[in-house]
Parts: structure tokens; C-alpha cells; sequence
């Protein structure tokens, strides 16, 4: 049975990746026409390098996020592969609270964090800062939907597998 935070999780991530690759392709676009017109024309955009860092860290948050939905980060599981079912279960808990606490300091701080630069604005792009470091909360929503969709996958179903 998909529980509805698998099905909130999935949705999510689907358009996170096509953010993530819309931004990604914006980025190498905006580099290049920068490195042509810089070394060919002779002229140097003021904006690029700017955007370019924004896209960047916009992609790094929302990539990081991408990861933990598809379990690609690394992990040592040598202990993890060797406990019994209910010590697994445990174990699975513990990370997912300490997971949650984690998420939920992104979003609380990323928020006030945000808050606080809120009137700053950037140099060259002349945008809000708190638009740049919105990301932080808004990945830590992200890791959130997706942590929550593990834990009742996890805990309520087989731990083996995770």
C-alpha cells in the first residue's frame, strides 16, 4: 500500500528533478554565452557570474534532496546488515528522528535566516537575498516530505529493506 506521504514524496521529486535539470541546463547555458562573450566579442555580462553562483547553490540544496529521496548518499550499513528485525526498526526510528530534527532546524533557521537579510539586496542581479536563501527552507521541506514518506515505509513495513 503507498501511504500518502510516498505518493506527496514521489510528486515532489518528480518536480524537483525537473526543476533541477531545467536550472542545471539555465546555468551552463548562461556560462557559456558568458565565456563567448567575454573571449569572443570582448565584452564581459556583469549579471552572469552572479546568476550563475545563485543557480548553483539552488542546485546543490535541491540536488542534495534528490539524493536522499533515491538513497544515493553513502552509507556504512556493516552493523545495520547484521541486527535482527526489531533492533533494525530501532536503529531506523533513532535516524529518522535525528533525520526530522535536522530538516526541521533547516526549515526554522533557513526561515529566520531568510527573515533576516530580507531587505539586502544582490549586486549585480538586484534581487531579493531572502529569494537566494529561500532554498534553505524550502529544501528542508522537501527533505521533510521525503523523510516522513521513509519513516512510515520503514517503520510500519519491512526495515530489511532499507
Amino acid at each position: 500500500m503507498v501511504t500518502f506521504f510516498e505518493q506527496l514524496s514521489r510528486r515532489l521529486n518528480g518536480w524537483v528533478e525537473f526543476l533541477v535539470v531545467t536550472m542545471g541546463m539555465s546555468m551552463a547555458a548562461i556560462v557559456g554565452i558568458q565565456v563567448f562573450s567575454r573571449y569572443v566579442l570582448n565584452h564581459s555580462l556583469f549579471w552572469s557570474e552572479e546568476a550563475a553562483r545563485y543557480l548553483l547553490v539552488w542546485l546543490t540544496f535541491l540536488g542534495a534532496s534528490i539524493a536522499y529521496r533515491r538513497k544515493a548518499h553513502p552509507g556504512v550499513d556493516l552493523f545495520f546488515a547484521r541486527m535482527n528485525l526489531p533492533a533494525k526498526r530501532l536503529c531506523l526510528l533513532l535516524v529518522h528522528l535525528t533525520s526530522l530534527g535536522l530538516f526541521g532546524i533547516m526549515i526554522v533557521g533557513g526561515w529566520r535566516f531568510a527573515w533576516f537579510v530580507r531587505m539586502q539586496i544582490s549586486p549585480a542581479l538586484a534581487i531579493p537575498k531572502w529569494i537566494i536563501l529561500a532554498i534553505i527552507p524550502v529544501s528542508g521541506v522537501v527533505f521533510l516530505v521525503h523523510c516522513l514518506a521513509f519513516m512510515t515505509r520503514d517503520i510500519g513495513g519491512d526495515a530489511g529493506d532499507a
